[in-house]
């Protein structure tokens, strides 16, 4: 428990209006999506980068840890104050400084949220790819945090790949920009790219420096579905193979399509066994010839059907198969465990044939969809948690999941983070050398290990 006199101190720092202990104001910032929960000892809200210096300079010399957050929507507890201390909240700062479209840069805070920064680009013509299921709620800062992801990776990236700068609080209290404005810089480290999914581990972020591109002229969007999962997938790399790089290429299994089609009566065929959401954006007449070509590439592969957005509404159609999942999962059952492995693009059917022996020797549901351009697939463990032994079935199966992403040549987390979540896997992943490289970095930012402390690294 930190003492009054600190309270007092971390209050005159942020002012009375910025400042919480009280009991509803720890709840809300003291859980996120993983449905984890720690109370912190207190709450507070800066404005920029002065007060976030301030707070952290206080820790040091107090030795309280501090934890950023942004919207608190986060899979992996990355921003949840175990064992106390202060919640930084960085909403506050949620100013679009500045789009400057001759050099197609823009400038942010970070409580700007990922959807509003969308649509400010988008009036000027411009187009920000990033586009993580949070886009409507979670924040830039968050973002960059976690290098979040989404459905456009495929062809555009993640978030790393449009971060160009950051203005960035050290854990110490020293404030820096790192990167710049301009597409070529290699002088000294590349402290951005560091700071790019360090989960608030290194720093905290209080202005970002964005990339942009020019908004595609048009976009079609194609709803595909197989009689096997292995049609679907060798459909993913016979488009690429056909040098056709889509927007998106969503995947969703039979588990996926059957939940959705029990709720919503979307009349999926009966011999369809996979989904492919298919997208691509540019030239009109480009993306025209893109689809015949994609039509023609994937139909020996088991293609039952193949529909095409005539337009934009017809397009919100098709991509509402994939938006209804989640709300279809909890009639699986009440309480999920949403894993995020990634493997190359040809291994998605091997790991979806290992992700069903896994649930066959659990006995317990697992739904899976996600991202095949980019081999991210969403591995949604279904429990109910009010039975006995499940969520141990539960562990166990997560772990099993992860050493089959492993094996094939992947990696346990795409976008979603280690956090706390997670940390008890890292050595499955990560060799004793990687991981006393990252203490060493950890040890040289953050000497009294006061920003976001137990997060990233397994416990010492």
């Amino acid at each position: 428990m930190l003492d009054a006199r600190i309270l007092e101190k971390l209050k005159e720092i942020v002012g009375p209006e910025n400042f919480a202990t009280g009991a509803q104001e720890l709840v809300c910032y003291g859980y996120d999506a993983t449905q984890m929960e720690f109370l912190p000892d207190c709450v507070v809200h800066p404005d920029g980068a002065e007060q976030v210096s301030r707070v952290l300079q206080l820790a040091n010399t107090e030795g309280f840890p501090v934890f950023p957050r942004g919207a608190g929507s986060g899979f992996t507890g990355g921003a949840l104050p175990k064992g106390g201390g202060v919640v930084l909240v960085t909403t506050r700062m949620n100013r679009i400084l500045r789009i400057d479209t001759d050099n197609l840069v823009a400038e942010v805070e970070p409580g700007v949220v990922t959807e509003t920064f969308q649509m400010a680009v988008e009036k000027l013509g411009l187009f920000y790819p990033p586009d993580p299921a949070s886009l409507k709620f979670s924040t830039l800062g968050g973002n960059v945090a976690e290098c979040a992801g989404g459905p456009r990776a495929v062809k555009y990236g993640v978030t790393k790949d449009f971060v160009m700068g950051l203005e960035v609080v050290l854990p110490t209290g020293q404030i820096i920009r790192t990167g710049g404005e301009t597409v070529k810089g290699v002088v000294g480290y590349d402290l951005t790219k560091l700071l790019c999914g360090s989960e608030g581990t290194l720093g905290v972020i209080t202005k970002i420096i964005f990339r942009l591109l020019p908004y595609p002229a048009s976009k079609k969007t194609m709803l595909t579905i197989f009689d096997s999962i292995d049609g679907a997938a060798r459909a993913v790399s016979t488009i690429i193979k056909g040098k056709i790089i889509p927007t998106t290429l969503e995947f969703m299994d039979y588990a996926t399509l059957t939940c959705v089609d029990r709720r919503f009566n979307l009349g999926i065929p009966e011999a369809g066994r996979a989904v492919l959401l298919i997208e691509v954006d540019g030239d009109p007449d480009l993306i025209e010839k893109q689809a015949d070509e994609i039509h023609a590439l994937i139909k020996p592969l088991g293609l039952v059907q193949f529909r095409v957005a005539k337009d934009a509404a017809e397009s919100e159609e098709l991509w509402k198969v994939r938006r209804l999942v989640s709300p279809s999962l909890r009639d699986v059952n009440p309480d999920k465990f949403n894993e995020d492995i990634v493997v190359p693009r040809s291994r998605v059917p091997d790991v979806i044939r290992r992700i069903e022996q896994i649930q066959n020797r659990y006995d317990i549901p697992i739904v899976n969809f996600g991202h095949a351009g980019d081999g991210n697939i969403h591995v949604n463990i279904m429990i109910d948690k009010t039975q006995p032994g499940q969520q141990e079935k539960a562990h166990e199966a997560i772990k099993e999941v992860f050493q089959a992403a492993l094996d094939l040549g992947g990696t346990m987390s795409g976008e979603h983070g280690v956090g706390l979540a997670k940390q008890p896997f890292i050595p499955m992943e990560l060799s004793a050398d990687q991981i006393a490289a990252m203490r060493a970095i950890k040890k040289a930012l953050d000497p009294n290990n006061i920003l976001n402390p137990g997060k990233m690294l397994p416990l010492e």
